[in-house]
């Protein structure tokens, strides 16, 4: 007689719907306190945005809250010479060494001041350096993390930032 082993069964089912449907597994991936909306998305408030200029001194990680998983920020030196830490996005999404910028680079963050552990900081958006370099990293229109975009949301909004 034929016996389903009803564990198999569903480890198979499970194996084809990541296969078939793998935006909806990257949907449910762990952001590690980086989600949309998550505690530290809400302090990203768009109308507030604003922008400063300065000189990369280098790169540091950061934990915005305890328990997030490893972020990535710069250190930029304003015209006053203090020393600002703009956060850039997690470490799993944010590659130093691969952003286009680097240590003494000139450059221009546009994000949001918040306020976070006793220090003002910046949440960047965007990042630009000379007329040509523009290093995005969230929406315009509503501060949408792109770390938080589906594949095809992501590259739709990099092809469209090639094109201007």
């Amino acid at each position: 007689m034929f016996r389903i082993d009803y564990r198999i069964a569903a480890l198979g089912v499970m194996v084809f719907f990541l296969w078939a449907c793998p935006g909806v597994a990257e949907e449910r991936k762990d952001m590690g306190g980086w989600e949309r909306n998550g505690k530290y998305d809400k302090l990203y408030v768009p109308s507030d945005r604003d922008s400063i200029k300065g000189i990369i001194t280098g790169f540091k990680e950061v934990v915005p809250f305890p328990g997030m998983s490893p972020g990535v920020a710069l250190l930029l030196k304003d015209p006053d010479g203090d020393i600002v830490t703009v956060h850039l996005g997690p470490r799993w999404f944010v590659d130093p060494a691969a952003i286009g910028v680097k240590k003494d680079d000139k450059v221009k963050v546009k994000g949001v001041w918040v306020e976070l552990n006793n220090e003002d900081i910046i949440i960047a958006s965007k990042i630009s350096k000379g007329d040509f370099f523009e290093y995005k990293l969230r929406l315009t229109k509503d501060g949408t993390p792109f770390w938080t975009l589906s594949k095809e949301d992501l590259e739709r909004e990099r092809n469209e930032s090639l094109k201007r």
